[in-house]
């Protein structure tokens, strides 16, 4: 009787086979792909799987694989930063004030893990980090004056093959020969250049509008006009464009608010301004997305209303609240700001959202 009850040495062994398979195709192919935070609570797992995860490897190649946005930094001007996490269970990081770095810092710009934060001493330094590892390297100072609120764009595409971290740093900042410059950073080089590229014209860039998107880096100027700037051929033009800019299946987007109404515009064609005459290809392409009334209560009709677009992900406030909108599930929630004893507050409109992709790239 107690026999039949018993598995079999072969059955038991099976199972077994069973479990250590699943465990493998799990850390084989799965764990790269999740955010950094889980990853950091899976190293009590096992052994394994502590040690594959503290790899500069698994490291690398999960900074390829994971590209969701997982929360925002927020700061009001001279502040001390915080983090909204879209989802405190999976995204997070240890330290959102960033006093890892050796002083004060204003988050400017980031890009799949990484952000650049300027200091607030001395001739304000730029220093790249990953917060969530708390890695940051101090950059060597900029040749030209980038001004007290510089228009800089992080750029940092992840590679698979490229094992090292390599990004860019972009600053369009004021020509004396009335326009603009664009002075570039190199992570490969070490050092700072100044492109021969100069856009002539009296335009006015506006703060913390810029983002990159498929090679090229563009800004919002006065008088509903983008800047483009090329990466590789560094060649710049004006685009015509109004709305928030951000990034929509790796194109350019812009997205604005109207009442109960969401409109994003995609880029499919930067180029129709040199096309021949009558031409009927259209440069953007427009979505226009109802807002479920029931969950947006207090619309705000402001060109500003939007904060953030990229990755399907729209974030723009009311008169009280900030959201989110998923383009992907549709739906719309709130999105408040967490405080230390986890109660919600309103938004301060001075306040500055910049996005961060959980991730454990290293630099």
């Amino acid at each position: 009787m107690n026999q039949g009850k018993r598995p079999s040495s072969i059955f038991a062994s099976s199972n077994n086979n069973i479990y250590l398979d699943l465990k493998d195709v799990i850390r084989e192919h799965a764990l790269h792909f999740l955010p950094a935070k889980s990853l950091l609570r899976f190293t009590g797992v096992c052994r394994d799987w502590k040690f594959m995860i503290s790899t500069p490897f698994f490291a690398h190649n999960q900074s390829y694989s994971f590209r969701t946005i997982s929360g925002f930094f927020s700061q009001v001007s001279h502040g001390e930063p915080s983090f909204v996490s879209l989802n405190p269970m999976a995204y997070g990081v240890p330290d959102p004030s960033l006093k890892f770095l050796p002083e004060p810092v204003d988050i400017r710009s980031s890009c799949n893990g990484l952000l650049c934060c300027q200091g607030r001493t001395e001739y304000k330094a730029y220093y790249i980090c990953n917060p969530t590892t708390k890695h940051w390297q101090k950059l060597p100072k900029p040749d030209n004056d980038h001004g007290s609120n510089p228009a800089v764009v992080l750029v940092f595409d992840p590679s698979l093959l490229n094992f090292a971290a390599e990004y860019q740093l972009i600053c369009a900042f004021p020509s004396e020969m009335e326009g603009y410059e664009f002075e570039i950073y190199s992570s490969s080089k070490g050092s700072w250049r100044t492109s021969g590229e100069i856009l002539f014209g009296n335009r006015v860039i506006r703060p913390n509008s810029g983002v990159y998107a498929n090679g090229t880096v563009y800004w919002l100027t006065q008088y509903d006009k983008i800047l483009a700037f090329d990466l590789k051929m560094e060649r710049s033009q004006l685009m015509n464009g109004h709305g928030t800019l951000g990034v929509k299946d790796g194109k350019l987007c812009t997205t604005s608010l109207h009442g109960l109404k969401l409109s994003v515009h995609v880029l499919s064609n930067a180029y129709t301004n040199t096309m021949q005459m009558h031409s009927h290809t259209k440069a953007w392409k427009t979505h226009e997305i109802a807002l479920d009334h029931s969950v947006f209560t207090d619309p705000y009709y402001d060109r500003d209303a939007v904060l953030f677009t990229g990755n399907d992900v729209v974030v723009f406030r009311g008169r009280d609240l900030l959201y989110v909108y998923d383009m992907k599930t549709k739906e719309t929630k709130h999105l408040g700001h967490a405080s230390n004893n986890n109660e919600r507050r309103a938004p301060n409109y001075n306040e500055r959202l910049i996005s961060y992709v959980s991730s454990l790239v290293d630099i």
